[in-house]
């Protein structure tokens, strides 16, 4: 069911309140606890943390960019939208693709291979160091000597790329619909 018109004010303050939520966590995740905890934990601890927070971040994003996207599309029927509302509802749609692909492939291959990785650097004596802190040349080492770490890093890099740039695609389409919705404020 489409309604056109004027959503009440409660239905603005949980559009808004589901916008801003998933902004925040996504600035929030982006930005800042990722090179908080690498500068302050072991890279292996910092790979099992990111692990068991990513799922909880893209399902939570999944869900709050899919509320919004409901929202926004039952008071903008598609015959009536001009072209700043196909731009919101087409930003919210490429966020839900993207963090679909995060939610259900992306962040899960890169969880996996991650610790394939670890499980080899362990045998190694690697892992234990916080940040970029020394040992870079052993890892160098090991990435030339052994042929299977290679190729797990390469794959490790390949999908941690395209998870960090879905999750980025996501943060800008965010973005770009709180600014939407704040232009539209009559006042703070």
């Amino acid at each position: 069911m489409v309604t056109e018109g004027e959503p009440s004010s409660l239905i603005k303050i949980i559009q808004l309140f589901i916008l801003s939520t998933a902004w925040g966590m996504q600035i929030w995740v982006t930005f800042i606890a990722g090179f908080v905890l690498f500068r302050g934990v072991s890279r292996h601890t910092f790979g099992l943390v990111q692990s068991k927070l990513f799922p909880f971040y893209f399902y939570t994003l999944l869900g709050c960019t899919f509320m919004n996207l409901a929202i926004f599309a039952t008071y903008h029927p598609r015959e009536l939208l001009d072209t700043k509302d196909t731009i919101q509802i087409v930003l919210f749609f490429a966020c839900l693709v993207l963090t679909l692909a995060n939610v259900s492939w992306f962040s899960q291959v890169t969880t996996k291979t991650m610790f394939k990785m670890q499980e080899i650097e362990r045998e190694h004596g690697l892992g234990a160091e916080v940040g970029l802190s020394g040992q870079k040349e052993a890892y160098q080492l090991l990435k030339e000597k052994d042929a299977k770490y290679r190729s797990v890093r390469q794959k490790f890099f390949k999908f941690h790329g395209l998870s960090s740039l879905c999750n980025l695609a996501c943060v800008v389409c965010t973005g770009v619909n709180l600014a939407f919705i704040a232009m539209h404020l009559n006042s703070l």
